[in-house]
Formats: C-alpha cells, structure tokens, sequence
C-alpha cells in the first residue's frame, strides 16, 4: 500500500498505515522508556462494619 506517512509526509509503500521505518526508529530511540520495578504497600482491607453480636458470641 504507497500512502504519505502521515508523521513526515514522504511517501512509503508499507504494509500497514502508519509512520514510516524511519519514523519509527527515530520514535523508538526518544520515546521508549525502560521498565522499572515499583514497591506498593502491602494491602490491608479496611474494616467498614463492625462484628455484630452472632459473630462475637462464644460457645
């Protein structure tokens, strides 16, 4: 398929509509970010009712 990329208007015969090779190289070297792990806390559910007398009572 020829169309224009539509990033740098030249035109391309690619496969896919979308930026040409040389778009997306140049994308790929100033976008791309590595991954990187995040420590969260550890979940604690938040008690929202409290026990009632049945759950309470002891045998």
């Amino acid at each position: 398929m020829i169309f224009e990329c539509p990033r740098c208007s030249t035109s391309v015969d690619e496969e896919y509509f979308g930026p040409c090779d040389t778009c997306r190289i140049h994308l790929r070297a100033t976008i791309r970010a590595d991954a990187r792990h995040v420590d969260l806390a550890e979940y604690e559910p938040k008690m929202n009712v409290t026990p009632n007398a049945v759950a309470l009572k002891d045998d």
